[in-house]
């Protein structure tokens, strides 16, 4: 199971999950939300990574100049469209800047089924999404709400591979490695608040999904 932390605004919590070994770190470059960066602060945050650890650029309806402009000044790796981006736009935008995208889906469960949430992975995939994440819906806001959805609306057979998201915590983050997904992504769940982590959440975060890495070991251990 790879493991993303998104939200970073602080240097020593980026640190502190490379030394967690996290898989990728998400920089929101979103401006209404508490865990926005700017590109300066992206720059200084990124520098700390090591290879192969990806940096995912976190964006909503932004324009495609913002984007090469963010593109210019930010080593990212990856675009996660988190907006009302279509299929067609995400490709479009990803291409101006020749990145690799993956597209969040809100998930409602009082309006989506499984077969229509494999529906619209299927017209993102065809648009040459790289993967697809899986959110509550909220009606006024594009994520970070620490609200989880009906897990049962996850596809068995998706044709991307899926990054879950949505109240994860280490409490019951566990209980995804029996699902259809391909990662996890968490804010909220490991933080003490929005945009400061909590190295002991962290550690208990990564301890509960790499529980077969980590089973000699306690979680003050690899803080």
């Amino acid at each position: 199971m790879h493991v993303k932390f998104c939200g970073f605004t602080q240097l020593s919590d980026v640190q502190t999950a490379v030394q967690l070994e996290v898989d990728a770190v998400g920089l929101v470059f979103y401006p209404p939300s508490p865990r926005a960066v700017t590109p300066e602060q992206a720059q200084t945050l990124s520098a700390s990574l090591p290879a192969f650890v990806s940096i995912v650029a976190l964006v909503v309806n932004m324009p495609q100049q913002e984007l090469m402009d963010l593109a210019d000044q930010v080593a990212f790796d990856v675009i996660q469209f988190h907006g009302d981006e279509t299929p067609e736009q995400c490709q479009q935008l990803a291409s101006a800047v020749n990145k690799r995208w993956m597209k969040a889906l809100r998930i409602n469960a009082e309006q989506d089924t499984k077969d229509a949430v494999s529906e619209r992975i299927k017209s993102f995939a065809d648009a040459g999404a790289s993967s697809i994440l899986l959110d509550a819906y909220h009606q006024h806001k594009y994520g970070g709400t620490g609200a989880r959805f009906d897990w049962s609306l996850i596809p068995q057979d998706s044709v991307l591979p899926i990054i879950l998201a949505g109240g994860l915590n280490d409490d019951n983050v566990a209980a995804t490695l029996d699902l259809s997904v391909y990662g996890v992504d968490v804010s909220g769940g490991i933080e003490s608040a929005k945009g400061k982590k909590d190295a002991d959440k962290m550690a208990a975060f990564m301890k509960a999904v790499k529980r077969d890495r980590w089973q000699n070991e306690t979680v003050t251990d690899v803080i």
